[in-house]
C-alpha cells in the first residue's frame, strides 16, 4: 500500500457514508468517492458487533490484504472505505478478495487490465 494513505478523521468517514457511491456484497460494503488529492486513501470500519478484538483485527487484516493485492486495479485520486459485515468473520482471504472485486465492478472502478474474451 505504498500509494495509499489512511483515512482516520471521523468527518472523512461521515462524508463518505453520506456522499459516496456504495456497493454492498455479502462480506463487505465498499464506499468510493473522488478526492482532490491525487492519491488513494483507504478507511476500514469493523463494528464491535462482529466480535472481540481478535476477530475485529483479523477482519481488518483480511480487508487490508484484499485491498493491497488489487489496489493497482483501482483508480488514483479516490477515497475508499471498506465496511466489514458479519460473514467476513469466518471468511478466507480469497473470499474477501472476490467480494472487493465484485463491489469494485458494481461501481465500475476497476481498470481493465486486458480485455480478453470481450
Amino acid at each position: 500500500m505504498k500509494e495509499t494513505f489512511s483515512i482516520k478523521e471521523n468527518r472523512d468517514f461521515r462524508r463518505m457514508y453520506h456522499r459516496a457511491k456504495s456497493a454492498p456484497t455479502g462480506l463487505l460494503v465498499l464506499y468510493a468517492a473522488k478526492n482532490r488529492l491525487g492519491h488513494r486513501r483507504l478507511g476500514l470500519t469493523v463494528g464491535v458487533k462482529l466480535g472481540g478484538a481478535v476477530v475485529r483485527n483479523r477482519c481488518k487484516r483480511l480487508l487490508r490484504e484484499a485491498y493491497r493485492l488489487h489496489e493497482h486495479e483501482l483508480p488514483e485520486g479516490w477515497d475508499y472505505v471498506l465496511v466489514a459485515r458479519t460473514r467476513l468473520t469466518g471468511a478466507k482471504c480469497q473470499d474477501a478478495e472476490r467480494a472487493l472485486l465484485k463491489a469494485a465492478d458494481m461501481l465500475n472502478l476497476r481498470k481493465s487490465m486486458q480485455k480478453s474474451g470481450e
